[in-house]
This record gives structure tokens, sequence and C-alpha cells, in this order.
């Protein structure tokens, strides 16, 4: 099998993928900005070191790999949008790009493809109009950061590597992410929805996510930019009580948290969070990938009562 360097590979998303790729015979590479451990606990999973800040990375590691999976970046929702703070998240993506087109034009490698991750806040708003790939973007802060981080990896494409970009929703997992933030006021028995409710959302369950990007590897002949969204979004609401529903049953009271306090907790941020964003998964339908959770009650119902 052949060899898989992730950057960002020890987040949310990149532990998930790692543990695919290794479970389906392939070896894979985690990018760390930290010093690599001496041994890894699986045999088919090692580490490398880069430095973004400073442009350097492992040349051994990008030499062994045939393909690269980039979804190295600042979490988006992690602080509150500083000037400080909407820099980082541009620039740890842009220049993490930057890093790994430089070094692919100037040393020796077998790369054959790139796939790389950006958000589907590449889009503006709506609540009727579902948006494709070749929609407009936003010219919000995350609709010109997704501008940014797309056109920063594409000059692989002039290296001869293939190139596929996923614009990926709210992935569902209950290790962490969006979900844990909606779980956690359903603790106390509280389903939180967000402002109206009547808000789009447009989500994807971790495990067909991953299954996106192993499909991109496995798939020589798929190129392009694709929404990774479910092929059913929901409102925030019916995302809510679906989760409390599959998480408690019927012991829950819902609580619409109004569009004033999200304003106050979360800053410019809320905008964000009360967006009304749907999005169409026809065009990955259309290469014949199957969703194993299209619909919302499926996806919650495995990741709570199964999961």
């Amino acid at each position: 099998m052949e060899t898989v360097l992730i950057t960002g590979g020890t987040g949310l998303i990149g532990q998930e993928l790692t543990r695919l790729l290794s479970e389906v015979g392939h070896q894979v590479i985690v990018m760390s900005r930290q010093r690599p451990p001496a041994t890894s606990p699986n045999p088919q999973v090692r580490y490398a070191q880069w430095d973004v800040k400073n442009q350097s990375l492992d040349l051994n590691a990008l030499q062994d790999a045939d393909y690269i999976v980039h979804l190295a970046g600042a979490g988006v929702a992690d602080q509150r949008w500083t000037a400080s703070r909407k820099q980082e998240i541009i620039n740890s993506r842009t220049r993490s790009s930057n890093l790994l087109v430089d070094m692919l034009s100037r040393h020796p490698n077998k790369v054959k493809k790139v796939v790389s991750a950006s958000g589907i806040g590449f889009y503006g708003e709506s609540y009727t109009k579902s948006f494709v790939e070749d929609d407009v973007p936003a010219d919000d802060f995350l609709g010109t950061t997704c501008v940014a981080w797309e056109n920063s990896i594409k000059p692989v494409q002039d290296l001869g590597k293939k190139l596929v970009i996923f614009r990926t929703g709210i992935a569902l997992s209950r290790a962490g992410g969006a979900l844990y933030e909606f779980y956690r006021p359903l603790r106390l028995g509280v389903a939180a929805i967000l402002g109206s409710g009547e808000q789009w959302v447009s989500w994807i369950h971790i495990h067909d996510l991953v299954r996106l990007y192993l499909n991109a590897i496995m798939n020589d002949n798929l190129e392009g930019t694709f929404n990774a969204v479910a092929p059913t979004p929901v409102t925030n609401e019916q995302l809510v009580l679906s989760m409390a529903h599959a998480a408690r049953n019927k012991s829950f009271v819902p609580v619409h948290t109004p569009a004033f306090a999200l304003k106050i907790i979360l800053g410019e941020m809320s905008v964000e969070v009360l967006k009304s964003c749907k999005v169409s998964s026809q065009k990955m339908e259309a290469t014949g990938f199957q969703f194993s959770y299209p619909v919302i009650d499926e996806a919650m119902d495995q990741l709570f009562k199964q999961g």
C-alpha cells in the first residue's frame, strides 16, 4: 500500500482519517509541530516534524509520500475573532500551503495527488438556494479566508499533481468539534436552539467525511472542488432536537438562545453561528459516492446510541 502524509493529522478529522487509512493498509505520516516520538503504537503510522513559521519540514517524510492530505489550520471557532486571531486563521492555512508548494517544487518527490480541506464558509447566506461548487464566494471574513486557502494550494497543479479540495460542512463527531458544543447544554437537560433555529446547517458525519478523503486517494480520476456535506441539510432547530432525542430520548427542554445574547458571547463569530448556509452534495454524489449517513436522525442515532 502507498504512503499518505497528513498535515493537521492530530486534529479531529486527522485522527479519524489516520485510523481509517491504517485500517485499510496505508502507511501514514502525520506532520506535527512537535518533535516526533521515538516510537508509534501503530507500526503503520509514523510522525514527522514541520515548522510553518520558519517554512521548514522533514524532507524524508515528504519524499516518502505518495499522497498529501492537507488539513492544517487554526480552529475557526476556538477563540473570539480578534484582529490577531483572524490573521492567525488565515496565515495558518495559506502559509502551510505555501510551504508544501515550495518544498514540492524544489525537491524530488513522488506525490501524485494533494487532497486539501476548505470550508463551506466559502459561500454566503441562503434560506432557499442550495450552493454549488461554481457559485461565487462570500465577501465576508470566512469567504475571503476560504478563497485565500484554496488559492494557496492550487499551485500544486502547476507541478503536475492532481488536486482535490473539499469544502467541508459541520463535521459531527462525539470526539469533539461543533457537536461537542451543541451537546454541552444538553448535559443539563437543555436543548439550546441558536437564534430562531430556522437557519440551515450543512453537516456531515465524521465517518462519511474521512471516507470522502479515502475515496479521493483511491480514485485516481477524482479531481476538482467538491462540497463535503450530507445530502440533507437541516435547520439548526432540527439538528439540535435530533441530537437531543438521540442522546436523551424525551428528557430535555428546548430553549432558544436569543441572537443578541450570542452576539455578546461570541462577538463577530456569532454571524457564522446564525448564518443560514444550505449546500448541495450533488456533484459528489454524481461521482458514485454513497453516504453511510445521509439523514440527520440516522447520524445522531449512530453517534449517541451506537457510537
